[in-house]
């Protein structure tokens, strides 16, 4: 920690009257403010993220009922059509009722309170489900176009009136799916991953219909495989997004939504403060970011430090939406080893 000119205080909530009275002695000498400025909920994330963390689970039974519960009817179309595209909406559906499955276990375990050996709890178990959909999209992609192209040299007769039947079916049940998770899936990746399945099963349904339908009408048995690929292809295309944004938040990445610059210059214009550094802004899991920096003082400011303090971690709270802030105050950089990396400077004089 850094701090060679200023003693390194905890100013922040506390939980005891002897925290309390810890503080209130130290907290005249400099700073290493800890704030919260949201209310929490029971595991220690804002009590919003706790209420939408809730309504994801039911959200993600009912779909896992009905996606579950139509996988059979798709096993059973696909015996009996002889369609590869059918038997291949089944196996994608299977692996969908176990990533939802996945889904709803990481959520249980993400709720867990921290612990000393786990002092973030386990909220990246949400992060970890859904880049486990990932991979398993991306290898149920893959399985499709080996059989898609094997199958154009070999094609086979298939019922088209058992296809377009059961991929109607299939497409309002995944139509409906796909509703109920679509606003979990904006701030949840988790579930975002689930919902990615949802609608590569949603094209394959819609490729199923056309399909059946080219089959019934104009006895194109090509259309099966030909239909499959391009579902196939699709499903590749679409877990490039999430796969981006799972390896972005694993990275310790900036949340996108946050300038990391703009949030240095805003607390350097603050009176007294020098220099903001040794900055990290990551997201702990989607819908709570954390922040912790450095910020430098004039040693001849006469003001009082837990004044700048304030300020810095209400701008990092209210103007950036940053939940877990941590802040030291220092009056010199000696004796700091840190990283400093001030790239935020480099790009004003730019």
């Amino acid at each position: 920690m850094c701090g060679g000119g200023g003693d390194s205080v905890t100013v922040g909530e506390s939980e005891t009257i002897a925290g309390e009275r810890m503080m209130t002695d130290r907290k005249t000498a400099g700073g290493h403010g800890h704030h919260h400025d949201h209310n929490h909920g029971r595991f220690g994330l804002p009590e919003d993220l706790v209420e939408m963390r809730g309504q994801s689970k039911r959200r993600l039974t009912i779909a896992l009922v009905l996606i579950g519960g139509y996988m059979f009817v798709d096993v059973a179309g696909g015996i009996v059509s002889g369609s590869l595209g059918l038997i291949a909406h089944a196996g994608h559906l299977l692996s969908d009722t176990g990533s939802m499955v996945l889904a709803l276990i990481a959520m249980h375990f993400a709720g867990r309170s921290a612990t000393a050996t786990r002092t973030y709890g386990y909220h990246r178990l949400e992060t970890l489900a859904a880049l486990v959909s990932v991979i398993s999209l991306s290898l149920i992609a893959g399985g499709i176009l080996v059989e898609s192209v094997q199958r154009l040299g070999n094609v086979s007769e298939v019922n088209g009136a058992v296809m377009l039947s059961v991929g109607s079916v299939g497409l309002v049940v995944n139509i409906l799916a796909a509703w109920i998770l679509h606003g979990s899936a904006a701030h949840n990746l988790n579930v975002e991953g689930v919902f990615r399945h949802i609608m590569a099963d949603l094209l394959g349904s819609f490729g199923i219909v056309i399909s059946g339908l080219l089959v019934v009408f104009l006895g194109w048995d090509i259309a099966d495989p030909i239909v499959s690929m391009c579902i196939g292809l699709l499903i590749l295309a679409s877990t490039w997004r999430l796969l981006v944004k799972v390896l972005h938040v694993l990275l310790e990445g900036t949340p996108k939504h946050i300038d990391v610059h703009k949030l240095c210059h805003r607390i350097e214009d603050l009176e007294g403060v020098t220099l903001v550094h040794d900055i990290h802004v990551w997201t702990l899991t989607p819908g709570y970011d954390a922040m912790t920096a450095h910020v430098l003082t004039d040693p001849d400011y006469p003001g009082e430090l837990e004044d700048v303090l304030m300020k810095a971690r209400s701008i990092a709270s209210e103007d950036f939406g940053i939940h877990h802030i941590t802040i030291q105050v220092e009056t010199t950089l000696d004796g700091c080893t840190e990283n400093h990396h001030v790239q935020h400077l480099h790009a004003a004089v730019q």
